[in-house]
């Protein structure tokens, strides 16, 4: 996507992050590309259903195919391409959209993603049905500004098809300098639509508050970041000092990030020792995360905005209010981001900060909501649905907005 789990400064401790849909790296990348739903950084699993495995591969026939490439081919190959091109390979048999390898460029690219710095276009990249898709344009910046929408299905990148793409490889076609230009193709509904965007530099805020009518505190969380718990605890004890009454908590276009930041979003709510999520593995709970007390907005009429472009450490938080009784949701039907990613540093040391031979971002389990649901392609449905329609964009009206702060002051 994006949801991660707060990154250890040395990365020597496990560091969770939730990719909603092809985490930031992937999500910031191409505007941004997160996706994310669950990282864990250095985490290995000891069990896994692919034991019977042979400890090595044979790579007779690989060896085999490269001497007859090497002799018969008619250009210059270089050395480092292959053997990038062999792990790419060997990671995409898997089949699976978010486990992917990055080169150690790729892998550059994909840390400086996830602390937030990029150039692009602003939109997080996502996997369905075997397409790239626009998971969330980020407001105020180029994609939402030239027209592309949620579930908008990328089918050309400057003329080029984007099947058979990973998304990172579109994220990687679409990211360029400041002030160029990329042509998209994308296809909402069965119409075809092109869009020029030009690219800029993606700076996301994390947190910003305000209050409403004066007594509803507003509480907007566009990414879930480093600094996220920060600013929302802030904003929290803001809304208290201030006599708040209620709180609008707006996740829409929230592509996800820090796991951590997950769950201490959801602990302003929550007790201490409440689920705000499970991670299974083969069906078996490998971990639990509960709300780590701070409560400090317990008990405070809650409605929680969420959309289409809600992904992954948005819909943990969306779930976790929702099954706790903490808050209402507001809005259309989530994303839909599921599963959780490992990142794994290659090289000397796994856990090493510095991906020396690349950087392996495997799925390793599907992540639950407290009452036991997993909400990977199905999402989270609101309690109660408002959509915006065209013509409440262009006359600026925001009826999911009104809603929540109709049902916040009943």
């Amino acid at each position: 996507m994006k949801v991660f789990k707060k990154r250890a400064k040395p990365l020597a401790r496990s560091t969770v992050t939730i990719i909603a849909v092809v985490v930031a790296g992937v999500i910031f990348a191409s505007g941004i590309a997160v996706g994310r739903s669950g990282l864990h950084y250095g985490h290995q699993n000891t069990e896994s259903a692919n034991q019977g495995l042979p400890a090595h591969l044979d790579y007779t026939s690989v060896d085999q195919l490269y001497t007859q490439l090497k002799q018969n081919f008619d250009g210059k190959l270089d050395e480092t391409k292959l053997l990038d091109g062999i792990k790419e390979g060997l990671v995409k048999a898997g089949g699976d959209p978010y486990t992917e390898y990055f080169n150690t460029t790729g892998a550059k690219d994909f840390q400086d993603q996830l602390d937030g710095s990029f150039s692009g276009i602003g939109a997080e990249l996502g996997s369905e049905n075997n397409a790239i898709v626009i998971v969330s344009p980020i407001a105020g910046f180029p994609a939402e500004k030239a027209g592309l929408k949620p579930k908008d299905i990328i089918a050309e990148i400057d003329g080029k098809s984007t099947a058979d793409m990973t998304v990172s490889e579109a994220v990687s076609k679409i990211r360029g300098e400041k002030g160029t230009k990329v042509k998209l193709t994308v296809v909402r509904g069965n119409q075809p639509i092109q869009i020029e965007v030009t690219r800029d530099t993606i700076t996301l805020p994390s947190v910003k508050s305000s209050m409403l009518d004066g007594n509803v505190c507003y509480i907007q969380v566009s990414r879930f970041g480093e600094d996220t718990v920060d600013l929302a605890t802030k904003a929290a004890q803001d809304c208290k000092d201030k006599n708040g009454t209620g709180v609008v908590l707006d996740m829409r276009g929230n592509p996800g990030g820090l796991l951590d930041a997950a769950v201490g979003l959801s602990s302003l709510w929550l007790p201490q020792g409440k689920t705000v999520l499970q991670e299974k593995r083969d069906g078996k709970v490998q971990r639990t995360y509960t709300a780590t007390g701070n409560s400090i907005l317990k008990g405070m009429k809650t409605v929680a905005l969420i959309n289409e472009g809600s992904a992954s450490a948005s819909e943990i938080t969306a779930g976790a209010l929702k099954d706790n009784g903490a808050a209402q949701l507001v809005g259309e039907k989530s994303f839909g981001k599921g599963s959780v990613q490992s990142l794994l540093n290659l090289g000397s040391s796994l856990l090493g900060k510095d991906a020396k031979e690349g950087l392996l971002k495997v799925t390793i389990a599907r992540w639950y909501t407290p009452a036991g649901k997993n909400i990977d392609k199905a999402g989270i449905e609101p309690d109660v649905k408002v959509v915006i329609t065209d013509d409440d964009t262009k006359a600026g009206r925001d009826p999911q907005k009104d809603k929540a702060l109709e049902l916040v002051k009943q």
